[in-house]
């Protein structure tokens, strides 16, 4: 095998690499599954790194997790983004049509980060299919290796390689078969923030927003986990971005009316849980 850095030659095969996405998040409390993740990805000098699965409601910040963790290993991310129409060569390589009329080989972000050493976050995996499934079964036990068919070339992992999956528990999503699931261990289950950590978020991520609109985003959202519901950090700072667009474009801003006009659009509730004493 040959190597440069934006492509791999492997048995006379050109295979094309991409670069990995920009990407950087502030992580905020949560320091347990940050824990979990690395420990799963460490070495022990016998066995390969563990391929963790992160398990949790959309928008608990799953991904973000990822993020962190391969800046803390200070290594690449690469992010594939899974769905029903995933097919095994996007997980692999795909052929495409050069300039010149040949075809070129490009590698997926799982497989470069393969070749590369870097990190792979399978993204939503349990939206994929079986078929898309087997076809990386091999990477995800002792061989850490996958086949394509297209090229014609088996592709080995380096050692630094770690790869993750994220799993979303809502009704689109597929259940994962037993083979693949009992590779992707351990589970890590990441649960919605408390109280003071989704305001710091929200408060890190927004400069418009005034504290006391922030702290009304918040009890919103800690009354939703209560009820077991699945309005997440994302949507607060949808609503805590818009109400606050709403009230500068008004010539009499009223904050109560911004917030209630925000949470309806935003969520699409019939009413906005913003009525009678103001939440503080």
């Amino acid at each position: 095998m040959t190597e440069q850095r934006d492509k791999i030659t492997i048995k006379g095969v050109e295979i094309h690499l991409m670069d990995p996405p920009s990407v950087d998040v502030e992580w905020v409390g949560m320091e347990e599954p940050l824990i979990q993740l690395l420990a799963a990805w460490s070495e022990d000098g016998v066995d390969p790194p563990m391929q963790p699965r992160i398990l949790g409601k959309p928008g608990v910040g799953k991904t973000s997790l990822a993020i962190t963790a391969a800046k803390r290993m200070k290594q690449d991310l690469y992010i594939t983004q899974c769905t029903v129409d995933t097919k095994p060569d996007d997980l692999i390589i795909s052929p495409v049509m050069a300039d010149d009329g040949k075809i070129r080989y490009m590698a997926s972000p799982l497989v470069t980060a393969m070749m590369r050493g870097g990190i792979c976050l399978l993204d939503e995996g349990n939206r994929m299919s079986e078929k898309s499934w087997a076809s990386i079964a091999p990477l995800l036990d002792m061989r850490r290796s996958v086949y394509s068919i297209v090229a014609g070339v088996e592709i080995k992992a380096r050692p630094e390689f770690r790869i993750c999956v994220t799993m979303n528990e809502d009704a689109s999503t597929f259940e994962v078969p037993e083979y693949i699931h009992s590779r992707l261990q351990p589970a890590i289950h990441m649960d919605f923030p408390t109280r003071e950590e989704e305001f710091r978020i929200l408060r890190g991520k927004l400069d418009g927003p005034t504290d006391d609109m922030i702290r009304q985003v918040v009890d919103l959202l800690q009354q939703s986990h209560a009820r077991d519901e699945d309005l997440s950090v994302r949507d607060g700072l949808n609503i805590a971005r818009y109400a606050h667009r709403l009230l500068k474009c008004r010539a009499k801003p009223d904050e109560r009316q911004a917030l209630d006009q925000s949470f309806l659009q935003i969520t699409g509730e019939t009413r906005a849980p913003l009525h009678g004493p103001k939440l503080v």
